[in-house]
């Protein structure tokens, strides 16, 4: 949980943690990091994102690696990899926008009003169909451009910085520029420089950088360089909303649990239903994504009931020590705080 995370939550009770359980988020072992972790990887152009997954797992020695937002072969840039049970938490990142850097060719020379009133054109919500050689169907769906900008432009290359939500084919974004012009247009090179609130100017790890690393903890016991690279997993909930439960509610919610207002000490400042949250234990680790049920007035006012709903278990199950009652008559009956 991020200090600006921290300042944004209300008291609703109190409760003391016992340091017997969990780890505090950002005092992790380098191998609670290899299970708990995301590594923000500069994606070279040629391989497939699979096949920089499977990479991944062969330097670090992992079973389980995930990524969020496939890259095509040919794209370069930040790609998001999530370690063991971290894996479980990238969904959330394609909720938040993209950044692009793309470099392309238009086959005519329009004025600069032109192509500045083509570019605002393709400002705000579009619609595309995905291209022939993509992993989804092609079907025509809508997708916001929060920004699209001409950086740099030198005769018929392009420099471009696109904004845009999760799921904008830039290659079509050139294509569909093309049609307007007439003769056409062509991407030549794409970077993604941002995933939601992971930017490249944070600082990319790459595969040598990240080989090396590993080779000089297996080698040394040195670990402190391979831990600079993995960011706990909880940043990448960073952006959202948050709860704070008693350590007697985690293991209910990791079995199956809904949280109810027994279990929750604080809470995210003017939450409202249907809002996404991240639910936490009071060492910071995150537990689990849970959609809010109630209002932040209304929890604060309640004293039963169920207030989130989970959607992600992220934690292990058996973390924490089982507090809850053993014989439910079903799982929304099992209590989270008693």
């Amino acid at each position: 949980m991020t200090l600006k995370q921290l300042e944004n939550l209300v008291e609703v009770d109190q409760d003391f943690t016992d340091d017997a359980y969990g780890t505090y988020y950002d005092k992790r072992s380098i191998e609670q990091l290899l299970n708990y972790g995301i590594i923000i990887l500069d994606k070279p152009p040629g391989p497939t994102s699979h096949e920089t997954v499977a990479w991944a797992k062969r330097i670090l020695k992992l079973p389980k690696i995930g990524h969020s937002g496939t890259l095509d072969p040919q794209v370069s840039g930040v790609l998001p990899l999530g370690l063991g049970e971290a894996t479980k938490a990238l969904g959330i990142l394609l909720l938040g926008p993209k950044e692009y850097h793309a470099l392309g060719r238009i086959h005519s020379l329009p004025s600069k009003e032109k192509l500045n009133e083509i570019i605002e054109m393709f400002r705000g919500e579009i619609f595309q169909k995905p291209p022939q050689r993509s992993a989804v169907v092609r079907q025509t769906r809508s997708r916001h451009i929060y920004e699209f900008e001409v950086l740099e432009q030198k005769e018929r290359l392009l420099l471009t910085r696109i904004l845009c939500e999760s799921g904008t084919y830039i290659r079509k974004l050139y294509y569909d520029i093309g049609e307007i012009l007439g003769p056409g247009a062509t991407m030549i090179e794409l970077r993604r420089t941002r995933v939601d609130q992971f930017r490249e100017t944070d600082g990319l790890v790459t595969m040598h950088e990240l080989a090396n690393a590993f080779a000089i903890w297996e080698e040394t016991k040195d670990a402190s360089r391979l831990m600079g690279m993995i960011k706990p997993v909880e940043y990448a909930f960073s952006e959202l909303k948050s709860v704070v439960i008693r350590d007697s509610a985690v293991d209910a919610l990791c079995h199956g649990a809904q949280l109810a207002i027994p279990g929750i000490l604080r809470i995210s400042q003017n939450l409202k239903s249907g809002d996404i949250v991240g639910v936490y234990t009071q060492k910071g680790e995150v537990v689990a994504l849970a959609t809010a049920t109630m209002s932040e007035e209304e929890i604060r006012d309640a004293t039963k009931g169920y207030a989130f709903e989970t959607k992600r278990i992220i934690m292990a199950p058996n973390t924490y020590p089982k507090k809850w009652r053993t014989k439910p008559t079903s799982p929304k009956d099992k209590p989270t705080g008693n």
